[in-house]
C-alpha cells in the first residue's frame, strides 16, 4: 500500500504528467544554463566597484592637486593645471572665493579628452548601450543624472557648494551623452574659499564591463548550444529506444501481429536495455502463457466431450431398452462418466488454482522426511497401496538426521505431490510390488524419486508424461480411471517451489521407472 501511495503522489506531479521526457532533460539542462546567465546580474556589482576606484581616485587627485595649488603663485597655478589635466586626461577648474572661475586647464591647453557624439557611432554601439539599459532595467538600476555644463561659477556646481560647506572633498556621479561615466571631484583650496573642481570621462569602466558581458555570454551561448546537443542526444538515447518498446508493447497488446518482436537491445548494458529485455522476456512468457491457456482450454472441451457424448448415449438409450440387465449395463456406464467428469472438472478446478496459490502463498519449512512417512503410514492405513509395499530409504549428506532434509514450503500441495507420483507408482507396479521412495541431502539441493517395479518409461515419453490430459496408463486399468493430469499438476508444484521433476531410469539398473523432483534446502533459499 505504501508502494501504490507513492506511485500515486509522483504521478500527480506536473512533470509526470504533462511533459515529456525529452522536454524534461531540456529543461534540467536549461535550468543549469539559466544559473549561470545569472552571473550576468554579477556584472553590476563588478561596475560599482570599478567606480568605486575610480572615486577614490578622483578623490586623491583632487585633494593632491588643491593641496598642489594652495600654496602655489598664480604662474605655477596655471602651469601645475595644465599639466595634470594633459597627464591624467582630467579636466581642471580653479574657482575664486567669490565663485568666479580663476582657471580652466581646457583653455591653458588642448582638451585631453571630449565626450563622444553617439549620433556618429557605429550601429553596435548603439546595440551595447540598448543592452545596457536592458540589464539596467531588470537590475532596478537608479538612473544616473546626464552631464551637462552648468556654468562658470562655483555656485553653479552643487558638488563645489557642498565641498565649501562640509570642507570635505565630494564626488558626483553623471552619465556622458554615450552613457559613459563622467565622474566630478571637488574639494577646498587652502583656507580662503577657494575650491578646485576636477572632471573625468571614464568610458574604460563601460567598456570593461561590456567585454566581460560579452565574454560571458558567449560562454553561455556555446555552453547552451553544447548543452542542448548532449541533451538531444541523451533524449535520443533514452526515448528512442523507449518509444520503440511503446510501439511493440502496443502491437503485442493489440494483438494484430502474433509475429511482433519485442527489441532486446543487446548491445545496450544500461537500464534501458535491462528493460527492453525484461519486456521481451514478459512478452515471450505471456505468449507462452497464453498458448498454454489456448491450448488447456481446446484440451478440457476435447476431454469432457467424451464423456459427455458416452453419457448422452447411454441416457438416450436408456429409454429405449426394456432389458433389466441391458439398463443395469447402461445406468452403470452413465454412473462411470459422471464420475469421469466430475473427476476431470475438479482435477482442471486444481489446475488453474495452483499458480495463483502459489503466488501468494508465504512458504514455510517443510520436512520431507516426515512428510514422507506420515503420507506412507496414512496410505497403508486407507488401503490405497493395494498390496504394494512402500519403503522410505533416506541417504545423502543429512547434516545431522532429517534437519537436512528441510525445505521451503507450502506442505498441502508438497503433499499433494507426493501422493501424485505413489499413485502413480502403485498404479504400475504388480501386487506384492515395492515402491522406494528415496530422499537425500545433496550439496544444497534436496532430491526426493519415487521407484517402482513397473516396465518403466520409454525415452521418448518421459517428456510426454508430464503434458496435460497425457494418459499412459496399466493395460488392465478401468478407462477413465485418470485424468491425465496428476503429473502436470505435480510438475506445476515443484516448479513454483523453484525445483524441477524429471523421470529417469532406476539408479540400481532394475525395471521400472524413477520420477525424481529435487528442491533447495532451506538454509540455501534464506
Amino acid at each position: 500500500m505504501a508502494s501504490t501511495g507513492r506511485l500515486e503522489a509522483e504521478d500527480r506531479r506536473f512533470w509526470s504528467r504533462r511533459v515529456s521526457l525529452t522536454t524534461r532533460i531540456l529543461a534540467v539542462n536549461i535550468i543549469a544554463l539559466g544559473l549561470l546567465a545569472g552571473s550576468f546580474f554579477y556584472l553590476d556589482s563588478y561596475r560599482k566597484q570599478l567606480l568605486q576606484e575610480r572615486f577614490n581616485l578622483a578623490r586623491t587627485e583632487v585633494e593632491i592637486a588643491a593641496d598642489a595649488l594652495a600654496g602655489a603663485r598664480a604662474e605655477q597655478r596655471r602651469a601645475i593645471l595644465r599639466a595634470v589635466g594633459t597627464r591624467q586626461h582630467l579636466r581642471l577648474r580653479l574657482f575664486a572665493a567669490n565663485g568666479k572661475l580663476i582657471a580652466d586647464s581646457f583653455e591653458l591647453a588642448p582638451p585631453s579628452f571630449a565626450f563622444i557624439d553617439p549620433d556618429k557611432e557605429p550601429w553596435y554601439q548603439h546595440t551595447a548601450r540598448a543592452l545596457d539599459r536592458g540589464m539596467d532595467f531588470l537590475l532596478g538600476a537608479d538612473p544616473i543624472l546626464a552631464y551637462r555644463e552648468l556654468g562658470n561659477k562655483a555656485s553653479d556646481w552643487p558638488e563645489i557648494v557642498q565641498a565649501l560647506q562640509t570642507r570635505r572633498t565630494t564626488i558626483f556621479h553623471r552619465a556622458a551623452p554615450d552613457q559613459t561615466p563622467v565622474i566630478t571631484a571637488a574639494s577646498p583650496v587652502g583656507g580662503k574659499g577657494e575650491a578646485l573642481l576636477v572632471l573625468r570621462n571614464a568610458p574604460d569602466v563601460t567598456q570593461n564591463v561590456r567585454d566581460a558581458r560579452q565574454t560571458l555570454a558567449i560562454v553561455v551561448a556555446v555552453a547552451a548550444i553544447i548543452s542542448v546537443q548532449l541533451s538531444l542526444f541523451l533524449a535520443r538515447t533514452i526515448v528512442q529506444p523507449l518509444r520503440m518498446l511503446v510501439r511493440s508493447a502496443i502491437r503485442v497488446r493489440l494483438g494484430r501481429d502474433r509475429n511482433v518482436i519485442v527489441p532486446r537491445l543487446p548491445d545496450r548494458r544500461d537500464e534501458i536495455g535491462l528493460l527492453a529485455r525484461a519486456i521481451s522476456d514478459m512478452t515471450m512468457a505471456l505468449r507462452q502463457r497464453i498458448d498454454a491457456v489456448d491450448t488447456f482450454a481446446a484440451d478440457v472441451a476435447h476431454e469432457i466431450k467424451n464423456p459427455l457424448a458416452s453419457l448422452r448415449s447411454a441416457l438416450e438409450a436408456l429409454d429405449k431398452v426394456a432389458d433389466p440387465g441391458l439398463r443395469k449395463q447402461l445406468s452403470e456406464i452413465a454412473a462411470h462418466d459422471i464420475r469421469r467428469i466430475d473427476r476431470l472438472i475438479t482435477e482442471i478446478s486444481e489446475v488453474s488454482r495452483i499458480d495463483a496459490e502459489l503466488s501468494r502463498t508465504a512458504f514455510q519449512p517443510v520436512d520431507l522426511a516426515a512428510l514422507a512417512k506420515g503420507i506412507i503410514a496414512n496410505r497403508d492405513k486407507s488401503g490405497a497401496n493395494h498390496d504394494r509395499r512402500i519403503v522410505l530409504r533416506l541417504t545423502g549428506d543429512d547434516d545431522g538426521g532429517d534437519d537436512g532434509r528441510v525445505t521451503p514450503g507450502n506442505p498441502p500441495r508438497l503433499e499433494r505431490v507426493l501422493e501424485n507420483l505413489l499413485d502413480n507408482a502403485v498404479s504400475f507396479s504388480a501386487p506384492g510390488g515395492t515402491v522406494t521412495v528415496e530422499i537425500a541431502r545433496q550439496d544444497e539441493r534436496i532430491q526426493v524419486s519415487v521407484q517402482d517395479e513397473g516396465p518403466g518409461i520409454a525415452p521418448k515419453d518421459r517428456e510426454r508424461i508430464f503434458e496435460r490430459f497425457h494418459s499412459l496408463r496399466p493395460e488392465d486399468e478401468d478407462f477413465g480411471g485418470h485424468s491425465g493430469l496428476g503429473l502436470a499438476i505435480a510438475r506445476t508444484i515443484i516448479e513454483a517451489h523453484d525445483g524441477k521433476l524429471i523421470a529417469q531410469d532406476r539408479g540400481d539398473q532394475l525395471p521400472g521407472a524413477c520420477l525424481m523432483f529435487d528442491l533447495p534446502a532451506y538454509g540455501e533459499f534464506e
